[in-house]
């Protein structure tokens, strides 16, 4: 079974910064896509970005573009989510989810599609707060 845990949450002012880690484990190779998705009070989960094997293409909801930057460490079999400026309206839950990279005959890393994330981390909580 592959295992996400998710790192790095915690409670920040509005401009700060952040750095959230998942560590991947229980599988080997490059073939997933690996993601962050958001759920924030009162919301439906988002994806927020993504990253494609090989390619390293990265993906991101139109209003993470400037401030999200995921990233991918392969020696040490972990993805990162660099959020910087933060906002309030970025308080949520973050969570690490993979999928392999095709699935259904279709290939690609679309956060838009959730029900193809099939492994999920426990959640990352980030409040930003003055």
């Amino acid at each position: 079974v592959q295992q996400l845990v998710e790192s790095g949450g915690g409670s920040v002012q509005p401009g700060g910064s952040l750095r959230l880690s998942c560590a991947a484990s229980g599988y080997t190779g490059n073939n997933y896509c690996l993601a962050w998705f958001r759920l924030a009070p009162g919301k439906e989960r988002e994806g927020v970005a993504s990253i494609a094997p090989v390619s390293a293409t990265e993906y991101y909801v139109d209003s993470a573009q400037g401030r999200f930057t995921i990233a991918l460490d392969n020696a040490k079999n972990a993805v990162y989510l660099h959020i910087n400026k933060l906002k309030p309206e970025d308080t949520a839950s973050y969570y690490c989810a993979a999928k392999p990279y095709c699935t259904g005959g279709i290939c690609g890393c679309n956060i838009r599609i959730r029900q193809d994330y099939t492994y999920w981390g426990q959640g990352a909580q980030v409040t930003v707060s003055s």
